[in-house]
């Protein structure tokens, strides 16, 4: 029984590396911000309305239904191909603040799976706001040993990239003649 005991033992630790693996994919986080030479106010009112990605220079067009109310809907078509599919979930005017989801999207076009978001623009003084983007999500491939275009790193890079080529047309859009 003895030797019976420690070899379940010494199995029981051999196996264990291979357990902490075989969990899958951990969700990842990114924040991106910026700083914009405008009025809180004036950046709200040229990001916050959840019908309208039109300062995302990836956005074509957005189509949606329900306005701002929580379980909105939009579908974002990209220029290049590709459409995503997202609801809105929480919408805090008074915050400037808004959370959505993705509900669809091909992972070839962000290699990415549950996937979702918010944004946050805060005043920073009268002249001068924040704007930061969070999101969460899984890589585009859920399971172990997953392809380099749907690991982890891309799904990072991918979101990263969004997040401040967005942020950046923003920050332009909304200083431009300032």
């Amino acid at each position: 029984m003895k030797h019976f005991l420690a070899a379940a033992a010494a199995l029981s630790l051999a196996l264990l590396p291979l357990a902490a693996d075989a969990h899958g994919p951990t969700r990842k986080k990114v924040t991106e911000s910026v700083e914009i030479n405008a009025s809180a106010d004036k950046v709200w009112a040229a990001m916050g309305n959840f019908q309208d990605m039109g300062w995302l220079p990836v956005v074509e067009k957005t189509e949606g239904k329900g306005g701002n109310e929580v379980d909105a809907t939009r579908t974002l078509t990209l220029k290049g191909g590709g459409t995503i599919d997202e609801v809105l979930y929480k919408f805090e005017p008074e915050q400037k603040s808004y959370s959505y989801r993705i509900t669809t999207v091909d992972v070839k076009v962000l290699p990415v799976t549950n996937y979702s978001s918010t944004l946050v623009v805060v005043p920073v003084d009268a002249a001068h706001s924040k704007v930061e983007w969070r999101g969460a999500f899984y890589r585009g491939y859920p399971n172990n040993d997953p392809p380099p275009e749907l690991n982890d790193d891309a799904a990072v890079a991918a979101v990263t990239g969004v997040y401040r080529a967005g942020l950046d047309a923003l920050k332009a859009k909304l200083e431009k003649g300032s």
